[in-house]
């Protein structure tokens, strides 16, 4: 039998081919420069949570004239940070309904439409492991997969299909390939599909490891995980979150690491941004779509609506099969405004008079308090 990280070897080489298509697409509608013909460092960007509740849907329709729903307005304030990256990814946190069959918390099933949105922005990928996988069952996961596809996303942590399962998201900014891996720490208790425990990746060290050393055999340079992981409404990242973020930036082989960088979400907070073993880990990016958030007391609590843009600048190796070292780490602080369903890059909304100057100053703070501005992050545009 074929060790499984073989088996994740052979289906990540067999996807770059295709990875680069659908990349190509997507930097061809969002205007960005095809790759030159020499090694060139890429910029990723990536941000936190789209969790749609009811009333977003229903500004989604109201943008849409009251047929359908578009989306593609509330992410136009950040289009410029985002579609300007090589590389961009998204959190989609929740699954799609069919026919207007729609709904908001506890269990949310979001309109399709919601890719199209995404994509509009400029995003390639987004990681789609949650609590709320399986907030529709299979069927949820499949409807969603299939709008991501036909929206030209990428998607990675959760599968339609074992072989699905056993492959890797690969995609390519500028020269170099980017493994994209997605995992979270549970899904609400509710049971894995009958017959599919491939259907949802959840959080297992070995598995993460094991699936990035396949990741890196299969050819990728630079791999990137996804962790919906953390305490919900929780500025700080908890013990877990610390402990798992230095086990896993820990693991090499050889001279180099096996995870370049580490991306979550989940808290509905933002969170500290911190180098960790030499690797940049972003604890919590906050939500970055959703409605009015109530936290455990039941008070609206508007950190919730606050999140940052994580930016990170790579450069090629200095020699083949190096490292691909982050040249410069970046936050762009955001807010959604529940009034106006838009996400707003708040330095440009401060720079056209907005008073939000607190509001970005409590997320530096955040972002900032575990030293990660000795170790060189800034705030970006």
């Amino acid at each position: 039998m074929i060790a499984r990280s073989r088996l994740v070897a052979i289906a990540v080489t067999a996807m770059l081919a295709a990875g680069a298509a659908c990349q190509a697409h997507n930097r061809e509608a969002s205007g960005r420069p095809a790759p030159s013909a020499g090694p060139r460092g890429f910029t990723l960007v990536a941000s936190g949570d789209v969790l749609p509740h009811t009333a977003i849907n229903d500004r989604a329709r109201f943008d849409a004239g009251g047929k359908g729903y578009d989306f593609r307005p509330m992410f136009a304030g950040v289009r410029s940070v985002v579609s300007r990256a090589d590389l961009a990814l998204c959190h989609m946190e929740t699954v799609y309904g069919e026919n207007g069959d729609y709904t908001g918390y506890p269990l949310f099933k979001s309109p399709p439409e919601v890719a199209r949105g995404i994509a509009s922005a400029g995003y390639d990928g987004c990681s789609t492991a949650s609590n709320h996988s399986l907030d529709d069952g299979a069927a949820g996961i499949l409807r969603t997969l299939n709008a991501l596809d036909q929206a030209k996303v990428r998607h990675a942590g959760t599968a339609r299909t074992s072989g699905e399962a056993r492959g890797v998201t690969v995609l390519r900014a500028g020269q170099a390939k980017i493994a994209h891996l997605a995992y979270t720490y549970g899904v609400n208790d509710f049971p894995l599909p009958p017959g599919q425990p491939w259907a949802v990746n959840l959080i297992d060290r070995e598995k993460i490891l094991a699936d990035a050393r396949a990741a890196r055999k299969g050819g990728a340079d630079v791999v990137v995980v996804s962790m919906h992981w953390g305490t919900e409404w929780q500025d700080d990242p908890d013990e877990d979150q610390l402990t798992l973020a230095r086990e896993l930036t820990a693991a090499r082989t050889g001279d180099r690491p096996d995870i370049d960088l580490i991306l979550g979400t989940h808290a509905h907070v933002p969170q500290a941004y911190e180098k960790v073993n030499g690797t940049w880990v972003v604890y919590g990016m906050g939500d970055q779509v959703a409605g009015a958030m109530y936290n455990h007391q039941g008070v609206q609590d508007p950190r919730g609506n606050e999140s940052t843009l994580a930016r990170f600048t790579f450069t090629p190796p200095a020699r083949v099969g190096g490292r691909w070292e982050v040249a410069k780490a970046e936050y762009v602080p955001q807010l959604f405004d529940i009034d106006a369903g838009r996400v707003l890059n708040l330095n440009q909304a401060i720079a056209k008079g907005a008073e939000l100057s607190g509001v970005r100053d409590k997320i530096r703070d955040v972002v900032l308090s575990r030293g990660a501005g000795e170790d060189g992050l800034v705030m970006g545009e």
